[in-house]
């Protein structure tokens, strides 16, 4: 496909682009009619290069046609942007090409794609909503039909080929978008040569300075990794020879990590690409299942294995259908990792999806059970985002039941994923685990092989703090919707209780009122909206035996007219008097969480809206207040960086964090380690707005990782 890619990006006329495509199907008379539609209906329009745009469909459906034979795709392809850029409908292209070809067309034009012209700048707050819409879009329409997926995928790579005639913001923008969108769906699609080529492209834009270090890394040792590479495969081949395996009953070949998977694991580990062990790799491709074990068996009894890199995904594939068995050797003086799997994986392991239309002819055994599970029920495309992305980067482990039914989860994964793997209400009911017959706590990080075993109570446990440990968008969204509902009737609660504190009444009194006169609707909203406050006051004095009594005449009687009250951090609405603000000793609110006021002796005690002693003084009909927190320029980011492993460094960063007035709200040390750096996750605060300049500021000083701002936690709830 490599060969293939660079032959396009050479191309500049339609009578070349065509051509290409000649040399990747055969050009029957539906996919030539495609041809004369899409010339046609694109005559007259020009891509940003100059050149006419119809060698964009052309191309699109070149790169459809590598890795996949189906007609259908690559005739959609062509036609991928007629409805959306011209005059001709979706019946047009029904009329002339049939339902199938028009089910694509359609798919592919709802997708929002966002044009160059509308891109907006990559420092804007509004590119994580931009993408995650089309994200989610993308997800939503390849329920009817994945091939949509794959043809959309073909036309970024294309996309991205052609950036350099666009400018810098646009290009970094598209790339950014690329990275985060693109790039992880072809890897849950199991497509990783399109996957492979988006990083790298997108690499490129984002992170010139550091894809240029490595490509001139790979370019200046060229010849040395080609020899070591060819080394490798020699001393393979004849190993296996002298062990039995026809020569001609295998196949070897070697490759070089692509430069993004580069980067990444230089970030991780915190070391230099002279440091990276596995930049190349063998690949032994052989003719049964059974042969990937013999051949196994020989290279471990040859050379020394790293056990903890060893993975079997033939006994256990990815659940985009890899199937390959992974190990990596003490190899003479080297290390290298060796991937050993048979032709028909092969196909799947670089086609993935794609491979069943392509080579099988069928849709049957495509298995796409995770985009049915994506959380879409989310209101927001951004929030949908953040929980899906989880489930859709690289590294897996596979875990077990005790009954043997394995599950695959995302790398970092805790007990609590496992059980809402396993089910939701399971996660829901989770108390408590063993782990390898060891009792656990439900937040301890799974690997590869351990045996898991969830605990259950009789009702729903919350575990509403705990959103930020699980990884998969089944645990966030299972704890999400249980603490949504239990935070709804906590409202409902309070929203009582305050008016009843400002009626002089009791709780059960206020409920009569409502139910009685029908004016209870949304009443949990009274906490959050104060003129959903005033609306209900106004409603239950009008009703409460008083509706023939004028307002003044009301507030003489003892009603006295609520009124804004601001007190240290907070605003109160109410009619009582309060002389004192105090923190109760029970819980630790921090600024911007929820928190509910209970009123004593002139004094409003503030808790955190989940506190337990709260919740039973909630319970026991306390006197409560309305409070929300005063409008601050608080803002907080969490931050990543990678320290040097050396005395005194942490020191530095606490002392730079003072310099900016970061206020450390959280610190963990030892993240991730390595001989050469230490990683640090901070959660800070700050009145700054100046985001980029304190990033920029830290990022001249440390190896930041991640910089990002963080929203309210029980405001995502």
């Amino acid at each position: 496909m490599n060969a293939i890619i660079e032959k396009i990006r050479r191309i500049s006329t339609t009578e070349d682009a065509v051509k290409v495509l000649g040399r990747l199907i055969d050009i029957d008379e539906s996919i030539q009619k495609a041809i004369d539609f899409a010339m046609l209906s694109h005559e007259g329009q020009f891509r940003k290069s100059g050149e006419p745009y119809v060698i964009h469909p052309i191309l699109v459906a070149s790169i459809v046609a590598s890795i996949s034979s189906d007609a259908v795709m690559v005739i959609a392809a062509l036609l991928h942007d007629v409805v959306e850029d011209t005059e001709y409908t979706l019946d047009d292209i029904k009329e002339l090409f049939g339902d199938e070809v028009a089910l694509l067309v359609d798919g592919l034009t709802k997708l929002a794609e966002i044009r160059e012209e509308e891109l907006i700048s990559s420092d804007s707050d509004e590119k994580l909503i931009k993408s995650a819409l089309s994200f989610k879009n993308m997800l939503l329409v390849s329920i009817k039909d994945p091939r949509v997926l794959v043809i959309k995928l073909c036309d970024r790579l294309h996309n991205m080929m052609t950036l350099d005639s666009l400018p810098a913001n646009k290009q970094k923008r598209i790339s950014e978008e690329t990275l985060v969108v693109y790039a992880p769906i072809a890897h849950r699609l199991g497509i990783s040569k399109l996957k492979n080529l988006l990083e790298d492209l997108a690499f490129k834009y984002i992170y010139p300075e550091e894809f240029e270090r490595i490509d001139s890394y790979l370019k200046s040792h060229k010849q040395d990794l080609r020899l070591r590479l060819n080394h490798f495969i020699e001393k393979a081949k004849n190993i296996l020879i002298e062990n039995g395996f026809a020569r001609n009953t295998i196949e070897i070949e070697g490759r070089l990590k692509h430069r993004y998977s580069i980067y990444l694991k230089m970030q991780r580990k915190g070391v230099t690409i002279e440091e990276v062990l596995d930049l190349l790799a063998i690949r032994i491709i052989v003719q049964e299942p059974i042969l990937c074990y013999q051949a196994l068996g020989v290279l471990h009894l040859k050379y020394t294995p790293i056990i903890s890199r060893f993975k079997d995904y033939i006994a256990l594939p990815k659940d985009n259908g890899y199937q390959t068995i992974h190990t990596t050797l003490f190899f003479d003086d080297d290390i290298v990792e060796a991937q050993i799997r048979t032709k028909d994986m092969h196909l799947v392991a670089e086609y993935g999806i794609a491979a069943h239309w392509k080579y099988k002819g069928e849709t049957e055994s495509v298995k796409l059970d995770w985009i049915q599970n994506m959380p879409f029920q989310n209101r927001s495309a951004e929030s949908f985002y953040e929980a899906a992305k989880a489930d859709l980067y690289s590294e897996d482990v596979v875990v077990f039941s005790p009954k043997g039914d394995h599950y695959t989860l995302p790398k970092g994964s805790v007990v609590l994923d496992f059980a809402y793997a396993v089910h939701s209400e399971v996660g829901d009911f989770a108390t408590a685990a063993t782990v390898n017959k060891e009792r656990t706590s439900l937040l301890k990080q799974l690997k590869n092989g351990d045996i898991v075993k969830i605990i259950t109570q009789d009702r729903p446990r919350l575990h509403c703090s705990w959103i930020d440990s699980v990884r998969t968008s089944k645990a966030k969204e299972g704890i999400k919707s249980l603490c949504r509902h239990h935070l709804k009737e906590v409202d409902a609660k309070v929203s009582l209780s305050i008016l009843a504190t400002i009626f002089n009444t009791s709780r059960d009194e206020i409920k009569r009122v409502i139910r009685e006169y029908n004016i209870g609707n949304n009443i949990y909203k009274v906490v959050h909206n104060i003129d959903t406050l005033k609306e209900k006051i106004s409603k239950i004095a009008s009703h409460k035996k008083l509706k023939e009594v004028r307002f003044w005449e009301l507030m003489k009687r003892g009603y006295k007219k609520p009124r804004i009250k601001d007190l240290h951090y907070f605003r109160f609405f109410t009619n009582k008097n309060i002389e004192y603000v105090e923190f109760d000793y029970c819980c630790h609110p921090k600024l911007g969480d929820e928190v509910v006021a209970i009123y004593r002796d002139n004094t409003a005690y503030i808790h955190h809206k989940l506190c337990s002693k709260a919740a039973d003084l909630i319970e026991n009909d306390a006197k409560m207040l309305y409070v929300e927190w005063r409008e601050t320029q608080q803002l907080r980011f969490r931050i990543i960086v990678a320290l040097k492993n050396k005395k005194g460094t942490l020191l530095e960063l606490l002392k730079e964090f003072d310099k900016l007035d970061l206020n450390i709200i959280k610190i963990e040390f030892g993240i991730q380690s390595s001989d050469e750096a230490e990683f640090c996750k901070l959660e800070v605060e700050t009145t700054s707005d100046n985001q980029n300049g304190i990033k920029d500021i830290i990022a001249r000083k440390f190896k930041l990782i991640d910089f990002v701002s963080l929203k309210d936690a029980y405001k995502r709830l």
